[in-house]
């Protein structure tokens, strides 16, 4: 049976070999350029103010003290303290991932009181339910500072920032953006509010509606730009639409859509952004399961959500760049296979996708809380996602090249110059497939491939070895092995960087 098993791998590898596509990374041409600071992610508003987040799985059934989102079943939420941003591990790995936007947003932050004062109340003021304090908010300035990262937030809109009639007012944002200021910070880009699509969790008055946003987003975007005007406007940070006419969304009191929002706001942002999700996790009874995690259907859901937006942008703001600011692969704290090597094919394949097709920044979500965390939040060690975003950190340059190889199952295949080698171009090859697959390499290579026994282990390995930080906490240095020109093979559901530093591509710098 033994002669037999082998007998047929090699049967596979050597079909794989005939048919595998032709790839000169001398030759490939430039489909445009991306952000440096690309590839982000979010800390989450609650992280820093401390409060309610996303329970663990297997966790006690129990309601944490203190508020959670209007409209959402409390037993889903665990108490979090205050994250330490000081924290040297924490820097360390976030700074690896630099120059980068760190969006400090979420649900929370549509609710959350600036206390201006160096001896904060006890609770926020009516209209509030979370507290940012000074020196919490000099703790997310510093962090910036010490990572190599631009700010990224959004502000509250609750009962609290409004007047008699209901109406927006800038006088609880006035000091917040004062504060930054006097503490030499400063806010790069921000949405009014985080995902405003989902009006229930908003903590807006009853009855909002898409003409009150777009009275309420005017007001916003003309304090904005007299007050910090090297601030982006970002609009509208829609999530949930669908393509297509009859959006099963439509017309619900509880949902506004991108299109509804953009006609009541008018023109004005500065880049048009939006949020995805491919669906909700477990804890709020998605049906995505673990075996769909490397499937077709489920990585193209990328696909067809940018379309959607970026058909809305076209409409609504030609020209504008697109941003995603907010991604992960399960809203809700992530499913629990968010944390394994399983959902890096989900991670490298949006990257990949998204720069292809002209997005400019892609924020995850998140960098160190919950199972969609990059990093874990209590032990602070890294996750699949981490290795994975280090290497297109150290290997994906901002010029993205046309692979010329068509997206095909167990062979997704994206290229970029190479970040930091003039003339060099990466290729990442996702296998997301049961069996081999090849391509005909025109030049030599410095192979990088992420593995693991099973997708779904916490671990993943580096051409075969398990990679973690040093013994004295920092990391390991990320070796390649070297792969010959001609004809390379990846093995069933692996992910491989292949860095081609003398390629001499005319779009890479040469």
């Amino acid at each position: 049976m033994r002669i037999l098993a082998s007998l047929l791998a090699s049967a596979a590898v050597f079909a794989a070999a005939e048919a595998a596509p032709a790839v000169n990374p001398g030759a490939l041409p430039k489909l445009g350029t991306v952000d440096a600071r690309f590839q982000s992610y979010n800390v989450e508003m609650i992280e820093v103010t401390g409060g309610a987040f996303w329970k663990p799985y297997g966790a006690p059934d129990v309601a944490p003290d203190g508020p959670t989102p209007a409209g959402m079943d409390p037993k889903i939420y665990a108490y979090r303290t205050p994250k330490d941003l000081y924290n040297p591990r924490l820097r360390m790995l976030a700074a690896a991932l630099g120059p980068s936007y760190v969006r400090v947003s979420g649900t929370w932050a549509n609710a959350t009181y600036f206390a201006d004062t160096d001896t904060p109340p006890a609770k926020p003021p009516a209209g509030f339910n979370g507290l940012l304090t000074r020196a919490q908010w000099k703790g997310v300035v510093d962090f910036a500072h010490a990572v190599d990262a631009k700010i990224v937030t959004s502000f509250a809109l609750s009962t609290g920032t409004r007047d008699a009639n209901g109406v927006w007012t800038p006088e609880t944002a006035k000091p917040w953006l004062a504060y930054t200021k006097s503490i030499g910070g400063e806010i790069a880009a921000a949405e009014f509010a985080n995902e405003p699509s989902l009006v229930a969790l908003m903590s807006v008055p009853k009855g909002y509606d898409a003409a009150q946003w777009g009275r309420d987003f005017k007001l916003w975007r003309a304090f904005l730009k007299e007050t910090s005007p090297g601030t982006l406007v970002l609009g509208p940070g829609a999530v949930g639409d669908k393509p297509g006419p009859g959006n099963p969304a439509e017309g619900r009191n509880d949902f506004m859509s991108a299109a509804a929002m953009e006609t009541a706001s008018g023109p004005g942002v500065d880049a048009f952004s939006y949020h995805h999700y491919g669906d909700v996790s477990e804890r709020c009874h998605g049906k995505q399961t673990l075996d769909k995690a490397l499937s077709e259907e489920w990585l193209a859901r990328t696909s067809g959500a940018r379309a959607v937006y970026a058909s809305l942008r076209d409409h609504y703001g030609p020209g504008k760049p697109l941003w995603l600011t907010e991604v992960g692969d399960a809203a809700c704290g992530g499913n629990p296979w968010a944390k394994t090597f399983a959902d890096s094919f989900r991670y490298l394949d949006q990257l990949g996708r998204l720069a292809k097709d002209g997005v400019q920044t892609v924020m995850h979500n998140t960098l160190a809380i919950s199972d969609y965390g990059m990093i874990d939040e209590k032990t602070l060690k890294p996750r699949p996602n981490y290795w994975a975003a280090l290497l297109w950190r150290r290997l994906m340059g901002t010029t993205v090249l046309d692979s010329t190889v068509p997206l095909q199952q167990g062979l997704h295949v994206y290229a970029h110059c190479e970040a930091g080698v003039k003339g060099g171009v990466t290729l990442l090859v996702i296998n997301n497939d049961a069996k081999p697959s090849s391509l005909q390499l025109a030049s030599r290579a410095q192979r990088y491939t992420l593995s693991e026994a099973k997708i779904d282990d916490g671990g993943v390995r580096l051409n075969g070895r398990t990679l973690a930080l040093t013994k004295d906490g920092k990391l390991p240095v990320l070796k390649g092995v070297p792969a010959k020109a001609g004809t390379v093979t990846f093995d069933p559901e692996t992910i491989t960087f292949l860095a081609v530093p003398e390629a001499k591509n005319k779009s890479c710098g040469i």
